[in-house]
This record gives structure tokens, sequence and C-alpha cells, in this order.
């Protein structure tokens, strides 16, 4: 599973750079559903994990007290400080490494290549998105019921009594009240992003909301 995982990432990687390299300055400088961080940023972010070596994550977690959030923050403002052309060239060379973070393992990148290009396209009213199968994959992991999946993509308890079901493809899981909608909102609300509840329906998206209002 896990070189399916890679294979996937890497395709994802270089329809990100294509992608990217299709938006203008603009839209570089434009927000993403990240907060704080425009497209450079999350460009910036998408090809840290295979620039930064563990060392000096760690060396700058450090310097953060362990805030991972803020260390992820940090890198990411230094990295956009290089030139579009050259993310988008780091991330094309980048794209074949098979990166294996700890507590999330190969499906943190993956989520990551699937979450992140929405999180770009969707504040641009762009429709660029990876393939159905790919937000399949990702979500029969976020509503697995063992292992658990990361907190940090989906804390536990996000979706506890639900049955998340496509309606533009044949995906479904879960037990509860039900939420339906197109694959990738249940993914990108699944993931956290709140603007992707307009997409969804049925009882179990008042619940879905409620728990991704900050508390």
């Amino acid at each position: 599973m896990s070189t399916d995982i890679y294979r996937l990432t890497s395709r994802n990687r270089l329809m990100i750079a294509d992608f990217l390299e299709g938006l203008d300055d603009r839209a570089w400088a434009a927000p993403t559903l990240c907060e704080g961080w425009t497209v450079r940023h999350l460009a910036a972010h998408l090809v840290q994990p295979m620039v930064i070596g563990f060392g000096r994550f760690l060396l700058a977690a450090l310097r953060h007290r362990g805030d991972t959030d803020r260390t992820v923050d940090h890198l990411a403002r230094r990295l956009a400080r290089h030139p579009p052309a050259d993310l988008i060239a780091l991330l094309r060379q980048h794209a074949p490494d098979e990166v294996n973070p700890p507590r999330v393992g190969p499906m943190g990148p993956f989520a990551e290549t699937c979450v992140h290009l929405r999180d770009i396209a969707r504040p641009l009213g762009l429709s660029t998105d990876v393939p159905a199968e790919h937000w399949r994959i990702l979500l029969g992991y976020l509503t697995s019921a063992g292992p658990r999946p990361a907190p940090a993509l989906v804390p536990h308890g996000r979706l506890d009594g639900l049955r998340l079901a496509a309606t533009d493809t044949d995906w479904a899981a879960g037990e509860g009240t039900l939420i339906t909608g197109p694959i990738e909102a249940l993914g990108m609300a699944a993931t956290g992003r709140a603007a992707a509840l307009s997409g969804l329906t049925g009882p179990g998206a008042a619940v879905l909301s409620a728990r991704l209002r900050p508390h």
C-alpha cells in the first residue's frame, strides 16, 4: 500500500506544479483556505517535507518550544522567499521523494497533496482537483475505525457518529447521522475546512459544522 501511496503522491505533486505554473502573480499573492497563508506560502509548505531534513526541522522546533504549528509556519515563510519559479522547480524535482513523517506516515504527504491543492484552488474559484479515487483512498483512511488517523489530519471525535456518503461517486463510510455531498467537499470538511460545508447536506452537516467551530 505504501508503494502505491508514494506513487500517487508523486503524481499529485507534478499535477500541482503544473497548476501553479499556470497562475499569475496576483493569484500567487491570493489567500488560501489555510489561515494567514497565500498561495506562495502553501506552495513553499508543499516543498518543505522534501527539502527540510529532520535535523533542521527539529532545531526550528526547539526554537519555537516544540510548537509544531509555529515551526511549520516559520519554515513555510522562509521557503516562500524563493521565487515562484524556483518553488515549482523544487516541487517537480522532488516529486518522486518518498517522505514518511513520524506519526502520519506516507498518508500525511498524500493527504496534503489532495487537500492543499483545493486549499489553493477553491478560493480562486478553480475546479482543479485530484482524481476522485484519491479522495476515496484518503477518506477511507480518515474514517477508518483502526488504526485511527493522526490527529493532525482529523482530531479524534470529529467524525464520530457520522455516516459520510458521496453524491458524485460510489463511496460511503461510517455509522450514524447522514451527511452527503461531493466527495471532495466531504474530504475537505473532514480535514477541517469549513468552506466546504456549504456543499454538504443532511442532518450530519449541522453536526460537523458545530464540531468545526473554534472553541
